[in-house]
Order: structure tokens, then sequence, then C-alpha cells
């Protein structure tokens, strides 16, 4: 073969890699998956995509849109994710915040190391290429750290990854027993209704102390007990009331909601058990975390352990992200080696990793269901791709374009391997 033929092949499979690598770079954006429920509470008049959920690869995403016609005029959507969670949690579901809460907090890491690994799959010359990589892997890393652990790290983070976290943390109307499920909310009746409590009053304490003559204490009671009542935390309807009102919008203004719910959380916390915010991703996802598993089931012999399993999860993948960066340097030196395959393997099975991403995530919500709920259902396994039933809903899964441009990856990268193979093999 001629250098002419030889240099136009690895043209072409630079040409399918630059392809790939702006596909990954659009689909980060795109919705990756559709969900939707239906069911005769939600008429098609009114639903016509039924109850919709988009799933990013950092998020989850309203799918409902508002409509205009002559029958119906919404000047405000739907919010489906909401809707889907209210729903769901009847049957003791965890809300859909709870799945792959490591993966989409390091999901723009993830994508922009495989955005490395084609850089380093269009760089023919091996020193050039190590060199490459690894100003780019130590970019990313120093960018993790700083967002994973250092103070305000959130904000390092895409608008769209901390936008679905206030979204997904409802509308605060839980909290003030607005929409529980019907078991907890005769449970707190019933206890309003028995006037039981754990709490000794203000009089009985001001006696206990006169008794045991430490009377000047009481002066000290009466001012932190009015400072108690001014210092109310505030709920998280209020707070996001009080955004709404203030023109809540971008990335600054939801790093603020989450911040005071953060804080309005910690009030309510023994003084012992309270944490100070530091905003930093590591903070901020396994108090999300907890936050969602507690939205509708506040059961904390349940969430304590799944928070401390996920915290440990989160700092392995840390560590397993850096680790996997300096062996993609190391490894890939050579071209045409075993392990220089990576470059364009991993990127091209992202199709594959998110299906069993998403599938293992599915499993888990049906295989993890509360027993508060107010429903009792056996634990099964959500519809993956096409149509399902549950009680009375009928359940749709379905790819999205997102989907449609992991496979343009796959289809590019293994013509891209193919074509230089033979360059690899015949010439160079």
């Amino acid at each position: 073969m001629n250098d002419e033929q030889q240099t136009k092949r690895g043209l072409v499979a630079r040409g399918l890699t630059i392809v790939a690598l702006i596909l990954i770079a659009v689909l980060y954006f795109q919705p990756t998956w559709w969900v939707a429920l239906e069911a005769p509470q939600y008429p098609p008049e009114a639903f016509p995509d039924g109850v919709r959920i988009n799933f990013h690869t950092n998020g989850v995403f309203n799918g409902c849109h508002a409509l205009n016609s002559k029958e119906v005029m919404e000047t405000e959507v739907l919010d489906c994710v909401h809707e889907m969670d209210a729903i769901n949690h009847f049957v003791g579901m965890y809300p859909i915040a709870s799945g792959g809460v490591v993966e989409k907090g390091f999901s723009q890491f993830l994508f922009s190391m495989l955005g490395v690994m084609l850089v380093g799959f269009l760089i023919f010359k091996s020193r050039i290429r190590t060199i490459v990589m690894s100003v780019g892997f130590v970019a990313i890393g120093v960018w993790m750290y700083m967002s994973f652990y250092t103070a305000n790290g959130i904000a390092l983070l895409n608008s769209g990854y901390v936008s679905a976290l206030v979204v997904s943390l409802g509308h605060g109307n839980e909290e003030e027993g607005e929409e529980l499920s019907p078991i907890i909310s005769k449970l707190k009746e019933s206890l309003m209704d028995s006037g039981e409590s754990s709490l000794a009053t203000r009089d009985e304490v001001n006696d206990t102390l006169e008794r045991s003559g430490q009377t000047e204490l009481i002066g000290i009671l009466a001012k932190l007990h009015k400072g108690s009542e001014e210092a109310k935390p505030k709920s998280l309807k209020e707070i996001l009331e009080e955004a709404k009102n203030k023109g809540h919008r971008g990335k600054e203004a939801d790093i603020e909601v989450l911040k005071a719910s953060f804080e309005a959380d910690q009030a309510r916390q023994p003084f012992a058990a309270r944490e100070q915010w530091t905003g930093s991703l590591q903070q901020v996802m396994f108090w999300h975390y907890e936050k969602s598993l507690g939205r509708w089931f506040n059961n904390q012999d349940e969430i304590r352990p799944l928070v401390a399993t996920m915290t440990t999860v989160g700092t392995i993948v840390f560590w397993g992200v850096i680790a996997a960066m300096v062996f993609m340097v190391v490894a890939t030196v050579k071209n045409g080696s075993l392990f220089y395959w990576l470059l364009p393997g991993i990127p091209a099975l992202l199709p594959v990793f998110f299906l069993i991403e998403y599938a293992g995530w599915l499993w888990w919500y049906g295989h993890s269901l509360n027993d508060m709920g107010a429903f009792t259902l056996k634990p099964f396994m959500p519809t993956v791709f096409g149509q399902g039933k549950v009680a009375q809903f009928t359940t749709l899964s379905y790819p999205s374009i997102g989907f449609g441009m992991m496979l343009g990856v796959l289809v590019c990268m293994l013509l891209a391997m193919l074509l230089r193979r033979k360059h690899i093999i015949e010439g160079e």
C-alpha cells in the first residue's frame, strides 16, 4: 500500500474519532432515556405524554410540557419529577434522586476522561500522546479534587447537575405533612392527639432548677428559649418560596437554595451532631442522598447504612478514577498494544455501560421497597425497555436522543479502530 492510501486511512480514522468526540460532548447535555406513567387519573387531554421524566447523565429532569390548546391553557409546567415521586412513594419506592448518586456527581469528570482518551487516540505519535494525556488527566484530577473536597466545590460543577439537585428536593410539602403517605399522616395525627412529648415544658424545667438552687440559670434558659423560637429552622417550602420571590434563577441561586436547606436541616439536629456548610461536592452529594432517602420514609435505621455505604463508594470512585487515569497514561504508550485499544474501546462501549447502569438501578428501586409505603407490592423489576404494568399504571421506558448519540459513538469508534489497526499493521 502506498503512502497516499496510508495517509488517507489515518485521516479517516481521525475524522471518525473527532465525530465521536463531538457526540460525547453534545450527548452529555441531552436526555438519554425517558420514562412515563399513564393511568386513568392522567387523561391524554391533560397529559399527552403521561407523567414523563427524562434521564440525563447528570440528573433527572422534567419531561412534561406546558399545554396550549382550546381545552387546556397552562401558564406553569407541571413538575413531573415531583409527580412521579409522589406516585412511587405509595408503593414504598424511594425518590428518583436516590439512584445513581455517585455516577451523576462524577459524570462530568468521567465524560471529560473519555474525551481525553479519544484525543489520545487521535495522536499517532506515542511520546506526544503521553504528554497530552498526562496534561489532560492532571487537569481533570485537580478539578475533581477541588470539586469533591474543597469549600464551595459544588460551584465547579455544571449548572444542570446543581439544578437537578434542587428539583429533586420536591416542593417542601412533605416536610409539613401535606403529602405524606396515609400511614405516616395517621401516626402524626395520633401523636398530636395524644399530647405526648418527650420534651419537658419550660415551667417544668424552671421548677427543677429552682429546687436545685440554680435560679440564675432560669434567666439564661428563658433567653435561649426565646432565641430558639426566633431562630426556628425554615422549612424547604419556605426556602423555595423565598427563592421564587427573589427571582430564583441560575446556578448561584440553586446553590443558595441547597445551602439554606442544608443549614435548616442541621439546625434541627442535636447541637453536637451539627455540621457546618462547606459546599464541597462530597458534603452536598451525600447530604442530598440522605435527604432524598428520608423524603417520604424517614426511617434512620435503614437510611444510615445506605448513606454510609454510598459515602464509601464515592471515595472509592474518586481514587479509582485517579488510578484509571494514571494507568491509561502508562499502559497506552505503545501503539497497537492490548491496552492501547482501551482508548477507543471504552468510549465505544458507552451505550453498554449506560444500559447496565440503568437496569441495575431499576432493579434496586424495585427490590428496595420501604415497608412504610401505603400499599404493599412484592419486589419487582421495573420495565427497562418497552411497555409494562405496575398496579393500575402503564409504564413506558424508551431511549432518547442521547442514547442515539451513544450508538453513534459506538459505530464511529468501531470503524476508526478497524482503520487504525490496518494503519498500524500495514505501514506505520
